[in-house]
């Protein structure tokens, strides 16, 4: 276990919102923004990854001008499981793409870790959901080889030991050990319960060649894209975070002065750029 700490910036985001609604897994933040032509908000909506809930976002949000942003909790993640649900990468896909076409209209969506992953997959798939598109510390791309964490978790006996083994005070050190303020690897580490432990292993078991499968189809992404990445991430380097971007035709890769977790160490900075992209 005393090798951990040195791949902990896969145990990424950590996600902030406001109250919930009921059981859907979003987090709403007023209704002020753009509407559709139904008359109901089109929001910006935000997608965390691992190992957490839609709280990743509260500081970015409250820098941000516009009120009509969403965090949405992924199913084990802070939202219920539905009966069935595999927490495969698939499913995870699936599941976003009914929350979005309940909306009516696209959306500007946005993802960081495995939120960057699943985000731009909906992006490839269904680009009429998608207004713009922002994400970053997700590669996507058949030359990125799993930090080691990331292979033990798909293993399955050792990623069940691992589970097994980690409690709260040993995730706040891991996640502390990338540059995160205590109190907050603190707060990460009190929601990671025995359903996201599961959902963990189960997501990751199913991406083992989710670079190689899902590169390609970024070609068919429309939405005017934008990539953010920590440029002192060492689990995913920041060279894939311009091979993301060259994959999406990206106006930018910007490049910020951290480690993986960017909207916890960067919120400013990162409503500064989602809202110059929106604007554009």
């Amino acid at each position: 276990m005393k090798t951990i700490p040195t791949f902990l910036s896969v145990l990424c985001c950590r996600v902030d919102g406001s109250s919930r609604s009921g059981g859907n897994g979003a987090v709403a933040s007023g209704s002020r923004g753009q509407t559709s032509r139904r008359g109901a908000p089109v929001p910006a909506v935000l997608i965390h990854g691992v190992p957490d809930t839609h709280r990743l976002w509260d500081a970015v949000r409250r820098n941000l001008s516009r009120q009509d942003v969403q965090a949405w909790d992924l199913p084990g993640f802070g939202a219920p499981l539905a009966d069935g649900f595999g927490a495969t990468k698939e499913e995870y896909v699936d599941w976003l793409i009914q929350r979005l076409e309940s909306i009516g209209e696209p959306v500007d969506l946005v993802g960081h870790d495995w939120g960057c992953i699943l985000t731009a997959r909906v992006a490839s798939l269904r680009p009429d959901l998608v207004k713009t598109w922002a994400g970053g510390n997700g590669p996507i791309n058949g030359g990125y080889h799993w930090h080691a964490l990331a292979e033990i978790w798909q293993d399955p006996d050792q990623g069940r030991q691992f589970m097994a083994d980690s409690t709260p005070a040993s995730l706040t050190e891991l996640v502390a050990g990338f540059d995160i303020p205590a109190e907050l690897a603190a707060e990460t580490a009190s929601r990671v319960d025995e359903v996201m432990k599961d959902c963990i292993l189960k997501l990751y078991r199913s991406a083992v060649t989710v670079g190689a499968e899902w590169e390609p189809g970024l070609a068919n992404v429309q939405a005017p894209s934008v990539v953010f990445w920590g440029a002192l991430d060492p689990a995913c380097q920041i060279e894939f975070g311009h091979r993301l971007g060259e994959s999406l035709r990206a106006a930018d890769v910007v490049e910020l002065d951290c480690n993986h977790w960017t909207v916890l160490q960067k919120p400013a900075e990162v409503a500064a750029l989602l809202e110059a992209h929106w604007s554009n």
